[in-house]
């Protein structure tokens, strides 16, 4: 579903990416965890073009969204094409992004309809059964403003999930909010893993990295450090900053 190889990012003199790869398979659920500027929301946002790369190779579902040339240039395929294979991904930032001048129900049909467009009549019924999906259907006609941080986490998971994107990516989905509402947005994530959604979800919440991922990632310095089942990883890591990490955070 996922194939990076070889990434590499930089913000001015500064090496965000250090040669990140990851393959990811149909159907996995991969937590990516590690220290704060570690890279790891910078890798998502160079998977669907968010951030551009500076070298490596993205291909998604077999598709080629960026390579390097042997020249060493790093080539992007044209904008109509790169548009279409970012859409098989759907992203759930930290901080919602909803439209505030928009009701629950506008800020999900509205990509289905201005991005793909459909008509209107029938993505609402799409767009009320998702609601229906992360528990939040009564609260369809609502304003964002009216909406708790974890409200507002799973109207924005169900308007990713209105595009029907093959693979979701989820930044820090929990971060931005109090913990008491952590817990609805990760049972929304859970319930999309019990139906084989692909996802890659950046997180700090290493009681969701060891139950629902197939598989964690460490991500340290712009590097991947070490990466397995979540059983093995948790039990017995073997890198020394990988221990140091689990061991810091008790």
């Amino acid at each position: 579903m996922i194939s990076a190889r070889d990434i590499h990012k930089h913000f001015g003199g500064v090496e965000v990416l250090r040669g990140v790869s990851l393959e990811m398979g149909k159907g996995e659920v991969i937590a990516v965890i590690g220290p704060s500027g570690s890279g790891k929301s910078t890798f998502l946002r160079c998977l669907n073009h968010l951030e551009t790369i500076d070298r490596g190779e993205i291909v998604i579902e077999g598709e080629t969204l960026v390579s390097t040339a042997a020249d060493g240039i790093c080539r992007y395929v044209e904008e109509t094409e790169r548009r279409r294979i970012c859409r098989k991904m759907g992203m759930v930032f930290q901080q919602f992004n909803l439209f505030p001048h928009l009701t629950v129900l506008q800020n999900i049909i509205e990509a289905p309809i201005t991005v793909k467009g459909l008509a209107r009549e029938t993505v609402v019924p799409v767009a009320e059964e998702l609601l229906r999906k992360v528990g939040l259907l009564n609260k369809a006609d609502s304003h964002p403003s009216r909406l708790s941080g974890g409200q507002k986490q799973r109207v924005a998971i169900a308007r990713a999930l209105a595009m029907e994107p093959d693979i979701m990516l989820f930044d820090e989905p929990t971060s931005a909010l109090d913990p008491e509402l952590t817990g609805e947005v990760l049972r929304a994530i859970r319930q999309l893993a019990e139906e084989h959604m692909t996802m890659l979800v950046v997180t700090h919440e290493m009681s969701f990295a060891r139950d629902v991922s197939s598989r964690v990632v460490f991500m340290d310095g712009g590097e991947v450090v070490e990466s397995g089942a979540p059983h093995e990883f948790f039990a017995n890591p073997i890198q020394a900053r990988t221990r140091a990490f689990l061991n810091h955070l008790g």
